[in-house]
């Protein structure tokens, strides 16, 4: 319609009130002047203003101004609305959006079997090594759909799937509201609201040890600082896929990382691995560390991982002590005795706030008002740190199950190198000479020294 009064297409417009036309007084006065200006005039039926007039802006600022407080006064309705149906557990699913989930007969979500192969697919290739672009390549390789049937996949959406909890059975509420009713501006909730969190409200695609594992490593990757803080032209500051071990490999000198490179010398080409520091700087800051051909490092690695498995038994028994001593909940009892602590000081703290309520000068009454409250948010703190070391031992444990369980499908003896076992198996490899390295094991206490040859 403004566009049209632009154009000169309309003399007069009629409407039935001010609240109809514009709930925000800024807004409305900007509109109308605009339009006066092209002489155009607004007639408000219901109280009855003319804008050509002299006193109608007067009147414009006052009813607009009543429109805008029952307009914010709504607005805070369904804001108490939403915050009790959130403080009830009312979970909303966005089914569209939401891969592997469709409405159920009884009203509830149902796991839809290809979308949740969907999901699966895309945690296992995160977690064995994968990039979002090598997953995003994969998926779009193999024309699978997204939630809303396209066979064009995003980061975004790939890390939103990674990021869900809705994926494990929880529902986080809340985690967005609205800045303000003038700009209806969408912000991430930083504590502005109090959210919500739903445990075990469905029936999960993954599991929780496997999503706090996902979560775990986009943390690694994303915190990655760069290798030279020089502003070499061979820096690193981001997570790389392609090689397993581009993310494993390091400087037993200097700690730098390794970067492979391909050596063309009479037509022949030839792989090697070399100090980050070495190839930027020279021997200025890294004097000793040695050129390693692939070859030779995938063998010594390989030597490695075998000799991992001919011991493999012990750190079998190691992990199924680990999972009983997770499932055994031994800070149980201690989270018990902090809630019973945690419980008598909510009900003395009651007390003493009808006490103080009576005689607000009582000094000793409001010392204690304030020592309670501290001894109370200490209890919180422990509370939350025992469930926190819990929650790790329970993650760890349920790693080293799983890693158990990935071993025992696999050969005795491995006879290739294979950048996925290597993801899999090893946390890092420093370089000790250029004829040792030291091969740090996942989720076991165990460190190879193993010769190159």
């Amino acid at each position: 319609m403004i566009a049209a009064c632009k154009r000169g297409r309309v003399d007069m417009i009629l409407t039935k009130s001010l609240s109809r036309f514009a709930r925000n007084t800024v807004d409305c006065l900007n509109i109308v002047r605009r339009l006066k200006a092209s002489g155009i005039g607004v007639i408000f039926e219901k109280e009855n203003i003319n804008t050509l007039t002299q006193s109608s802006e007067f009147l414009i600022t006052l009813f607009s101004g009543f429109a805008q407080a029952e307009s914010e006064s709504l607005s805070q309705n369904v804001i108490w609305g939403m915050l009790k149906s959130a403080e009830s557990g009312n979970v909303t699913f966005h089914y569209k959006q939401l891969l592997g989930y469709r409405r159920g007969p009884d009203g509830g979500p149902e796991i839809v079997p290809e979308g949740a192969e969907t999901i699966r697919y895309i945690y296992r290739r995160y977690l064995e090594g994968a990039s979002l672009g090598d997953i995003k390549k994969e998926l779009e390789a193999g024309g699978v759909p997204t939630a809303e049937a396209l066979e064009g996949w995003s980061y975004q959406v790939i890390r939103n799937i990674l990021t869900n909890e809705k994926y494990y059975g929880d529902a986080v509420l809340l985690k967005t509201h609205t800045l303000d009713l003038i700009s209806k501006k969408v912000v991430k909730n930083n504590g502005d609201w109090p959210m919500v969190h739903v445990e075990k409200n469905h029936e999960g695609i993954v599991s929780k040890w496997v999503f706090l594992r996902v979560r775990a490593e986009m943390a690694r990757r994303t915190s990655k600082r760069k290798v030279m803080q020089r502003h070499g032209r061979t820096e690193q500051g981001k997570y790389f896929g392609k090689y397993a071990l581009t993310e494993l490999l390091v400087c037993g000198e200097c700690g730098t990382p390794y970067k492979r490179c391909t050596w063309a010398r009479n037509g022949r080409k030839r792989i090697v691995w070399r100090c980050v520091s070495r190839l930027e700087f020279g021997t200025k800051y890294c004097h000793n560390s040695p050129t390693l051909d692939e070859d030779r490092l995938h063998r010594a690695i390989l030597g490695a991982l075998n000799e991992y498995g001919a011991a493999r038994g012990e750190a079998a028994a190691s992990a199924l002590e680990l999972a009983e001593m997770a499932q055994g909940g031994t800070g149980d009892g201690d989270e018990a005795a902090l809630r019973r602590r945690l419980e008598e000081l909510t009900a003395e703290q009651t007390e003493l706030v009808d006490k103080v309520l009576e005689d607000m000068d009582n000094v000793e009454l409001n010392a204690r008002m304030k020592a309670v409250a501290e001894e109370k948010q200490g209890l919180l703190e422990q509370m939350a740190a025992l469930r926190q070391e819990a929650e790790r031992q329970a993650l760890q444990a349920s790693r080293r199950q799983k890693m158990e369980a990935w071993l025992a499908q696999q050969p005795d003896v491995l006879t290739e190198y294979n950048d996925g076992v290597t993801r899999r198996l090893v946390e890092r490899i420093a370089v000790a000479d250029a004829g040792t390295i030291r091969v740090k094991l996942k989720d076991v206490d165990m460190e190879i020294e193993q010769k190159m040859c």
